[in-house]
């Protein structure tokens, strides 16, 4: 269970995210939010402590102020992703697409540096891509296990770091759509044999491209996820104003 400045810090966290206080806003008193919350002070600055590490509010001896969420670290991408019955659409595609340029540009690092047997072991994860009948789940696993070595043979520590922070708060906010996901396994084959043979080729541009027609593939994926989810939705509703 969470701790009690833990629950007042994602309560205050999604009053920011909502507008409930804009940015440059004087946040209530520790004193106001001891009252409100029913907590002690020192629950209350442990809380604020945790607005300011993520950048959504600055602490002075006057007080506390809210910040704009594009000042905010890569911390609050998880809060915003938690919002709602399912992740803000726009978000997911800017996320994902985010994703999608740091695996390509780590693909492009990891065959400039990387010795011909780093290569044969990319060669290996992709060849099990397109080569394999692989279920729903264990095509995720092997594009997740793809996206982790081109980073690892990058070498590109910033990149490395960046993405993982991206991709561990992503991956576990969109568990509410994973009904109603369907990967295109026959153009994701395609892709993955013409990247294998890029990457064999130390060919950059033809890496390049292969990525943007996987960023492609993943935003149609997307928009017939959310629309079959708003259907599903919808029809929920439907029948239980028809139970009523």
């Amino acid at each position: 269970m969470p701790s009690k400045h833990d629950q007042i810090a994602e309560e205050l966290i999604l009053d920011v995210l909502t507008g409930s206080y804009r940015p440059g806003e004087r946040l209530p008193s520790e004193r106001d939010l001891a009252v409100r919350f029913d907590a002690n002070r020192g629950a209350v600055r442990e809380a604020m402590k945790k607005l300011e590490q993520i950048g959504l509010a600055e602490i002075s001896p006057g007080g506390a102020r809210a910040k704009a969420k594009s000042e905010a670290s890569l911390d609050v991408i998880g809060y915003l992703l938690r919002q709602g019955a399912f992740p803000d659409q726009s978000l997911v595609h800017q996320i994902l697409s985010v994703i999608q340029q740091f695996a390509a540009l780590a693909a492009e690092e990891a065959i400039t540096k990387a010795d011909d047997d780093k290569i044969e072991q990319i060669s290996v994860a992709l060849n099990r891509l397109h080569a394999e009948k692989l279920t729903q789940e264990e095509h995720n696993l092997a594009r997740l296990e793809l996206m982790q070595l081109m980073m690892q043979v990058s070498g590109n520590l910033p990149l490395q770091i960046i993405a993982r922070s991206l991709f561990e708060q992503f991956a576990p906010n969109m568990s509410a759509l994973a009904d109603f996901f369907e990967v295109d396994h026959r153009g994701f084959a395609l892709c993955a044999a013409q990247l294998e043979e890029a990457i064999k080729q130390r060919d950059i541009p033809k890496v390049r491209s292969t990525f943007l027609k996987l960023a492609e593939m993943n935003q149609i994926s997307i928009e017939n996820a959310y629309e079959k989810a708003t259907r599903s939705t919808m029809s929920e509703a439907k029948n239980a104003i028809g139970n009523i």
